[in-house]
């Protein structure tokens, strides 16, 4: 009898050992987690793409320095280089709490640009609505890796640019037909940023995000973590052994970020990025400012084709994505985009038709190494110092989207368009050479083990 009751309890004991949830196949929970971010991406691209022809409409009405025209136009980038504070907040805390409340405070700083014109606090807001940006670039961008399949994560964060660029391209659009407010049209422009961002907001309300299971088994809570993948995945998955048995982290320390194991990826996933902002947000966001510069008549058609460019290469970014290994995709992309719009720059009298050729050559190569921005860095990192490592390379890479926002209509002004350009040209030739001696491979197909 008790030889009967002891197997009994043994087979009991023999518990069915849980999948690896990252091994799941794509189900609802996944997609409710994309499409928040998702919209976010939207959000972001527009509030940051607006501030550009905003500007371009105050001049009609306002004096506005070249220093406020920059300062405005780089407040937001200057705010996202908060990423380095979000990033460790999110790697104390967890990713759920900022993603849920960062979009109604967007939504609320974009509305208060309405009511006042004082070009000091719309500084300071387009700062603070930068700092919420940087919630969904660090934060969003390392739940989305945490909780989609393997595979299909850096999958569909190629994706996210797709997102990115529509709200960025919709911004464009909405700044250049949005007229017939006087005075007052260039602040209705800066608040339209509102809309996209209360959308998101509402949605993550109404289908509420899910904790990082990845996170809370980093921090030694692997019982939690299973409790929130059954209940979001069902019984059969759970926590793969590797999180089960690994010491949790207590807290990212600088020492530890900063280390021989962390510094060149953080140097190569700053730098890059860096490089890559400093032209493709100095030439986007003042796009009316650089065409005027060119001699370019009809803008608004000229413009629609430098962001139909800048779609088309982000399209292209995505079918190359897994096709081609990250690091020559990065070296090539550097190269060709500083010397193309180097061409723009040193050679004279180019007929106008073959101007915008290049540079529409130009915003489809350098778009298309966009796609990098969210799965290169985030691959670049662990799980234990994702949020912090990821919020750092996106810091270093604000300093240079600030400093090619600020610049670029200073020197447009100073030495005109061709100033600009060649200084653009060299940013991306020097980004060329650091990717050629620095960067390394993390494709899993091409990474040699």
């Amino acid at each position: 009898m008790s030889l009967f009751m002891s197997d009994q309890a043994n087979n009991l004991n023999k518990v069915k050992p849980k999948k690896n949830y990252k091994k799941a196949p794509l189900m609802p929970i996944h997609m409710r987690v994309f499409v928040a971010v998702v919209l976010g991406q939207i959000a972001c691209g527009f509030a940051l793409g607006i501030s550009g022809t905003a500007l371009s409409n105050a001049a009609r009405y306002l004096t506005i320095s070249d220093l406020w025209t920059g300062l405005i136009g780089a407040g937001s980038l200057i705010g996202l280089a908060g990423s380095i504070i979000i990033g460790r907040i999110s790697d104390k805390i967890g990713r759920r709490k900022l993603l849920m409340i960062n979009m109604y405070i967007l939504g609320i700083f974009s509305l208060l640009q309405l009511l006042t014109a004082n070009f000091a606090l719309i500084f300071i807001i387009r700062v603070i609505i930068g700092l919420m940006i940087a919630v969904d670039y660090t934060v969003g961008n390392a739940l989305l890796t945490e909780w989609l399949p393997a595979g299909e994560d850096s999958k569909r964060q190629s994706h996210l640019l797709i997102y990115w660029t529509i709200g960025f391209i919709a911004s464009y659009i909405t700044g250049t037909f949005v007229n017939g407010f006087g005075s007052y049209t260039w602040q209705i422009i800066l608040a339209t940023s509102a809309i996209p961002a209360f959308i998101a907001a509402i949605f993550r309300s109404i289908f509420p995000l899910p904790a990082s299971p990845s996170w809370l088994a980093s921090r030694g809570k692997v019982k939690k973590a299973n409790q929130v993948i059954k209940k979001h995945m069902g019984r059969r998955w759970g926590i793969p052994k590797r999180l089960k048995k690994a010491k949790p982290v207590k807290e990212v320390t600088w020492k530890i970020l900063f280390s021989k194991k962390y510094l060149r990826r953080i140097l190569i996933g700053g730098l890059f990025y860096a490089c890559q902002a400093f032209a493709f947000f100095g030439i986007s966001i003042f796009l009316p400012i650089l065409l005027q510069g060119m001699h370019v008549t009809d803008q608004k058609v000229s413009g629609i084709i430098y962001n139909g460019g800048m779609f088309v290469g982000v399209l292209f970014g995505i079918f190359i994505f897994n096709k081609i290994s990250r690091r020559a995709v990065l070296v090539s992309n550097f190269l060709l985009s500083g010397v193309l719009i180097g061409i723009l720059a040193l050679v004279k009298n180019i007929p106008t038709n073959l101007q915008l050729i290049i540079f529409c050559l130009f915003a489809i190569i350098l778009s298309s190494g966009l796609v990098l921005d969210y799965p290169y860095p985030t691959e670049l990192f662990d799980i234990k110092v994702r949020g912090t490592g990821v919020g750092t390379c996106i810091t270093i890479s604000r300093i240079g989207a600030a400093a090619g926002t600020f610049l670029l209509p200073i020197l447009t002004n100073s030495g005109g368009a061709s100033l600009a350009m060649l200084v653009c040209s060299i940013v991306l030739l020097a980004s060329f050479i650091i990717c050629l001696i620095w960067a390394p491979e993390t494709s899993p197909k091409f990474k040699k083990e």
